[in-house]
């Protein structure tokens, strides 16, 4: 499935500053995404003790974000929301959310707590058990 699902749900959400996160995280699991890659590993940024990977709706928002740090527009791979939040997540180590459409004014990101990322991985799990 492709991300225009998504990127409509991204816009909506950036233009009234209102919506149904959960509505647009399972959007987010369902659609296939972008994620830059540069030297064999995925393009990210670590802000707050939080390692954010970066992935796009489409080649035109990749393009933007690369043209904003002045940098050409890196390789990509296709994956899945699911796989990246259920599976490459929890392999990365550490707090990892992810950053979508980085840059874009409808960009957004899913952080590491619970009901976006595994239990084992979410930062607030710990504070969930107490």
């Amino acid at each position: 499935m492709s991300a225009e699902a998504l990127r409509l749900r991204l816009a909506d959400l950036a233009a009234s500053g209102r919506g149904d996160l959960r509505a647009v995280v399972g959007e987010f699991r369902r659609s296939e995404v972008l994620v830059p890659v540069v030297d064999g590993s995925l393009v990210s940024a670590e802000a707050g003790g939080i390692r954010w990977l970066f992935v796009f709706t489409d080649d035109a928002a990749l393009a933007r974000f690369a043209e904003a740090r002045g940098e050409a527009v890196p390789e990509r791979v296709a994956a899945y929301g699911a796989l990246l939040l259920d599976q490459v997540v929890p392999e990365v180590g550490g707090p990892v959310g992810i950053a979508v459409d980085a840059g874009s004014a409808a960009g957004l990101v899913l952080p590491p707590v619970t009901g976006i990322v595994p239990d084992g991985v979410a930062v607030d799990a710990a504070r969930a058990e107490i």
